[in-house]
């Protein structure tokens, strides 16, 4: 058994000490007695003797020589990491608000290259000894402000920290950086980690991350933990502006990796299927097995990097596409497509909306690429009245404001039903075969503006004046009957 340092029995014995002072004279305090307390001497004396011993004794990490305290710190913490530490600049000591060591400009190092820097690094310490640097034990550890970098080979990094220890200590990561690149050192995409926390969950007995971060200026928070007997990745991603939650089961035991994600959206699940490989990742999406209402499935293939998807729906939200509070758009705004790499195609079939559009039958197509997004190919049916379809489409931003440009082609097929529908005065009801027109669609405003109006391949003036800007409004039944009201104005003017 080793030896018992003198002096700690000594303060052992003063702490008891105090406890018992403290307890047999804090029960008699009242109104009467504070004045004879504060008249003792003695008991001042004793606590400003107790109180200068304590600080002296909280102040003693303060004379440990740089290179032992240095060899210390990265040892434990490789230890507890298993995270191999350099530190660069000098170790400071603060005891308040709890004793701990502070870094600047730290380096964690991964097979002798630099992985990430810390700007600040913070090491809580326990109180049971700093008589010696030798005894200094590790509680907890605070990083700040770093910039982590990541390839291929050390994706799992924050995934491998749960193999360590957290039963008594905890590890906290805050406002940092996580820089994903690629083989050539290229940036794919950047996480911020806002506040990010290891800890062993003494209900569930395990260890378990939660962190708060933000992709493409995107807050999502995110708790994960791993199921070393099955060698399964639980995890649930929470996205509050979308309303959604993801709750993922990810096997890793063999070659081609296989997972399922449970989807709640605004109320609506979905099921996520998906396996991968070292060359690509495969999905299936749906809302349940059987008499499927949408079912979509997809191939990213990694290097080269290029994705295509193809789905079917009974009906599909065009608020999604149009609507400036719809995913897409929001999803466009934070600039998330914007990178030259990305080559994505997706393919959408389905039946009808849901929004009290009178369109059906449609087959919605959209790319990215260059960083340009384009939906060339939509086309979408009046029922049997009439077919559109859009061609040379551009959706951008424009002073932090989402606009969608393009061409339309409208067929039509049966131009009295249009008529009727639109409760046309039998005398302006001339043929119509053909109509095209440009087109400039403002997300944020909800205005279009239309350009080079053509009936029958005749561009009429008075028709393009009427038709050249058009303001929806919020409810649908408003925009049917201006919308109504306008054409027919139009038709008016084009028949003279």
């Amino acid at each position: 058994m080793s030896k018992i340092n003198p002096f700690i029995k000594v303060f052992k014995n003063i702490n008891n000490s105090i406890n018992s002072l403290l307890e047999k004279n804090l029960n008699k305090l009242n109104l009467k007695n504070i004045k004879n307390l504060t008249t003792n001497n003695k008991i001042i004396l004793t606590f400003v003797a107790l109180f200068v011993l304590f600080i002296s004794y909280l102040l003693l990490p303060t004379l440990y020589k740089q290179q032992d305290l240095s060899n210390k710190l990265t040892s434990e913490l490789s230890k507890k990491l298993n995270i191999q530490f350099k530190f660069s600049n000098k170790i400071t000591y603060n005891f308040f608000p709890l004793p701990h060591f502070k870094v600047s400009d730290a380096i964690i190092l991964h097979n002798k290259s630099e992985k990430s820097k810390i700007k600040h690094l913070k090491i809580y310490l326990y109180f049971e000894n700093f008589f010696s640097v030798k005894n200094v034990k590790i509680k907890n550890i605070q990083i700040e402000e770093a910039n982590f970098n990541f390839k291929k080979t050390n994706y799992n990094f924050f995934l491998k920290l749960l193999n360590n220890n957290f039963t008594n200590e905890t590890l906290k990561i805050k406002n940092s950086n996580i820089f994903f690149r690629n083989s050539k050192n290229e940036v794919l995409l950047i996480n911020k980690i806002l506040d990010m926390k290891y800890f062993y969950d003494t209900k569930e007995l395990k260890n378990i991350v939660k962190s708060k971060n933000q992709i493409f200026n995107i807050p999502y928070d995110i708790r994960f933990y791993d199921n070393k007997i099955e060698k399964k990745l639980m995890s649930r991603i929470s996205i509050d502006f979308l309303k959604l939650q993801i709750n993922n089961e990810f096997v890793y035991g063999e070659k081609v990796k296989i997972g399922k994600a449970d989807l709640v959206f605004k109320k609506t699940k979905s099921i996520f299927k998906y396996k991968k490989d070292k060359k690509r990742f495969e999905f299936d999406f749906f809302d349940k097995i059987e008499n499927q209402n949408f079912f979509y499935s997809g191939i990213i293939n990694i290097n080269p990097f290029y994705s295509t998807i193809n789905g079917k729906a009974d009906e599909i939200d065009a608020s999604y596409l149009f609507n400036k509070n719809g995913i897409i758009a929001q999803l466009i705004k934070t600039e998330i497509f914007n990178n030259k790499n990305i080559d994505f195609s997706l393919k959408i079939n389905s039946k009808k909306t849901n929004n009290n559009f009178i369109f059906e039958n449609i087959i919605f197509n959209s790319k990215i690429q260059e960083g340009l997004i384009d939906i060339d190919g939509t086309q979408f049916k009046w029922k049997n009245y009439a077919s559109f379809k859009l061609d040379d489409s551009l959706i951008y931003l424009k002073k932090g404001e989402l606009f969608l440009d393009g061409k339309v082609r409208i067929n039509i097929n049966k131009n009295e039903e249009i008529y009727k529908y639109l409760l046309t005065p039998k005398k302006y009801r001339k043929k119509l075969s053909i109509i095209e027109f440009g087109f400039s669609y403002n997300y944020d405003q909800k205005t279009t503006i239309l350009t080079d109006i053509k009936i029958n391949n005749v561009y009429n003036q008075s028709l393009n004046r009427i038709m050249s800007n058009i303001t929806l409004k919020d409810n649908n039944l408003q925009n049917k009957i201006y919308l109504k009201n306008l054409i027919n104005e139009a038709i008016k003017s084009y028949s003279g």
